[in-house]
């Protein structure tokens, strides 16, 4: 089921005079109630955690034995969420799934009034789909959470302690929670979905770290280790000389593993700045390929931490690519600043090789090479671009431009 909608209404005033405005040792309360669920708001808690704060705060506010605050999906007749307060965790795990939002439960989230009986098994909407292990009830109050005019949840409370039924007054006091409840619950989830926005681009961020950082150093480190075998018999000097380069790509790739799950710069780049960086990354990278990657960096204009390392990690994998698909003799790298006509200069980064080349429009390409994307995704966090020009059998240029 979908949840109401319903002309902006005064949940207190439109009641019966008795129960328009709570007393002020309720309204206290009541406040008390509602600066404990924002206040957990404002520490980043799970909607879960406000929902049962909220719970529990009613339950405590108007006496009941029990107490839920449930919210309905937004299609169907499931409950997205169903949070009880007064119960043992060792009933709510008997009572088995959520309820379906039927019955008494149904009519809080379809009509914006409240409703209070002494006995909810004798209301024609009551029906009997309480599991066995289910504690018998009799008073209830029911009252919807209505946000924007769409009803967005209800408080479901039950047993009134030490009386037959729930008061006026305490229907008032519920009827003021739940309409600032729906702020808290609004919060919650803005936080809930921020977080989880939050993961899925350090998710992302971390694949692309983990590729561009590792596939370069593992593919290397492989090679050399096969020419150290191939080697081996026929030539114990030369062989010695790539377990050299195994040991010190082994190195730099447990650096970078930490770095990386840490969330940091790679060492070497914090250490001795991004040229230097370049340097020895991409030169040790064509040692293992035995292919000659050569620098040439002008002079460079301060940079932001993050642009050297984005910079830094293009350059990894735009040699990567060179040395594994392009079959190149050759790679060259160009880094420094170049001036437009009638425009501020721009920061350059060249990659060129003399390999095969392919053809970069082409979809498969793309989708077989996380890298082109990560590539892209790198200059665009800087607010730059990145082109690529190759045709089949005349090389490859790719070049980062990022205006000064």
């Amino acid at each position: 089921m979908t949840a109401g909608r319903f002309p902006a209404v005064s949940t207190v005033d439109d009641q019966p005079s008795e129960i328009a405005a709570c007393d002020a040792e309720a309204t206290g309360a009541v406040l008390a109630a509602l600066s404990a669920a924002m206040r957990a708001v404002t520490l980043g808690s799970s909607l879960d955690r406000v929902l049962h704060q909220l719970a529990e705060s009613a339950r405590d506010l108007v006496g009941a034995r029990y107490a839920a605050i449930g919210l309905p999906e937004a299609e169907g007749d499931e409950f997205a969420r169903f949070i009880t307060a007064g119960m043992s965790d060792e009933l709510i795990e008997q009572l088995g799934p959520l309820p379906r939002t039927h019955g008494l439960l149904d009519a809080m989230l379809t009509d914006p009034s409240p409703f209070r009986t002494a006995d909810i098994t004798q209301d024609p909407r009551f029906r009997g789909w309480w599991p066995a292990a289910h504690p018998q009830m009799r008073s209830f109050l029911g009252v919807p959470i209505v946000s924007a005019g769409d009803i967005i949840g209800a408080f479901y409370l039950t047993d009134k302690r030490g009386e037959p039924e729930f008061s006026a007054a305490d229907e008032s006091a519920v009827v003021l929670l739940a309409s600032h409840a729906a702020i808290a619950i609004d919060q919650a989830r803005l936080f809930e979905d921020s977080r989880e926005l939050g993961l899925a681009q350090e998710r992302g961020r971390l694949a692309r770290e983990l590729h561009d950082a590792m596939s370069q150093s593992l593919f290397s480190l492989q090679l050399s280790a096969e020419a150290a075998g191939r080697l081996l018999d026929s030539d114990p000097t030369a062989a010695a000389e790539q377990v050299a380069t195994v040991r010190a790509i082994a190195r730099s790739l447990a650096a970078e593993l930490r770095t990386t799950v840490d969330g940091l710069r790679p060492a070497d780049l914090e250490r001795d700045g991004l040229v230097a960086a370049l340097d020895a990354q991409l030169s040790l990278a064509g040692r293992a390929r035995d292919v000659p990657v050569e620098i040439d960096a002008g002079e460079l204009p301060e940079l932001a931490a993050d642009d050297e390392h984005q910079i830094l990690r293009i350059a990894q994998e735009a040699v990567s690519n060179a040395l594994r698909h392009a079959d190149a003799s050759r790679v060259r790298v160009f880094l420094g600043t170049e001036a437009r006509q009638d425009a501020p200069a721009d920061l350059v980064m060249r990659v060129t090789d003399d390999g095969r080349g392919f053809d970069p429009s082409a979809r498969a390409v793309r989708a077989r090479r996380l890298g082109l994307t990560s590539m892209n995704e790198r200059a665009a966090s800087m607010g730059g671009s990145l082109t690529i020009t190759s045709a089949a059998n005349q090389g490859t240029t790719v070049e980062l431009r990022v205006p000064l």
